[in-house]
């Protein structure tokens, strides 16, 4: 592929770029710290959604408008499908790219959350080959992930359970859409009898990254969601996630926020255990 070749090319002198979304903002106010693009927005390598028996694959180039008409992710994958809906508006969902929301790196992206929850796997290449790893990794500090110099993220991978399950996510922001996220919450869990048999929960913008709330998550398997549980889960999220104050929130009603909507992802979860 010559992109690759481009992208090995003097030290990383050029960097990919595809719908242009967040690149042409940081242009047009003069923050743009990169000179040299590659346009890979035509690259087929990187386009379309494949579904098999066990997984589905979503190209990179992927738009969120292509993610909302496939049938496949709405029955299955809801919350990305939702997360999707609620990125900008119509003609950010037309030209912006599933890839370039994970690459850009933003804590407050709208589906990194539910792509956390759903345990995507990514897929990149360089001219050395191929590897994928798991997308909870990719993400390791502000602004930095696990990319190599030369890669290119080509593919998102979310596998096919099969499985009922409750599936909540919650976007809080000034606005439904076109407004970035003050507080953005993915869960996905499933009861047997009165306790809680999977539960993976990952939120946005209340930390440097996209988190996974592991800790919050082991509070709560296998325990009935009572008074006790929700306390050590609250507890638990607390000490995970670390939000800050800034231009479209504060500290304070990101905590109050997020710990709420835990409290409201389990009052769902919970009204399945009896239906």
């Amino acid at each position: 592929m010559e992109a690759l070749d481009l992208l090995t090319q003097n030290d990383g002198a050029w960097k990919p770029f595809a719908g242009g979304t967040d690149l042409m903002v940081l242009l047009e106010a003069g923050k743009l710290p990169h000179k040299n693009y590659v346009n890979i927005w035509n690259l087929k390598e990187l386009r379309g959604i494949e579904v098999s028996d066990d997984r589905v694959t979503l190209g990179a180039l992927t738009t969120y408008t292509e993610i909302q008409n496939n049938r496949v992710l709405r029955e299955e994958f809801p919350m990305l499908c939702q997360a999707a809906s609620e990125t900008g508006g119509l003609a950010i969902q037309n030209r912006g790219t599933l890839g370039g929301n994970i690459v850009n790196a933003s804590p407050a992206a709208d589906s990194p959350p539910a792509l956390l929850a759903y345990d995507a796997e990514l897929e990149l290449v360089s001219k050395e080959g191929e590897r994928r790893i798991p997308y909870s990794g990719f993400h390791i500090g502000y602004k930095q992930m696990d990319i190599r110099p030369g890669e290119l993220l080509r593919a998102i991978r979310l596998r096919r359970s099969g499985e009922r399950l409750t599936n909540y996510y919650r976007k809080v922001g000034t606005r439904k859409a076109q407004a970035i996220s003050k507080t953005c919450f993915a869960g996905l869990g499933r009861m047997s009898g009165d306790r809680i048999e999977k539960v993976r929960i990952a939120l946005g913008s209340v930390a440097p990254v996209p988190l996974r709330c592991r800790r919050t998550e082991a509070a709560l398997l296998d325990k009935p969601i009572d008074v006790e549980t929700i306390a050590a889960a609250t507890a638990a999220l607390k000490s995970e996630i670390s939000p800050i104050d800034d231009l479209r929130s504060t500290r304070n009603y990101r905590l109050k926020v997020s710990l709420n909507l835990l409290e409201d992802f389990l009052s769902r979860l919970a009204q399945t255990s009896s239906s």
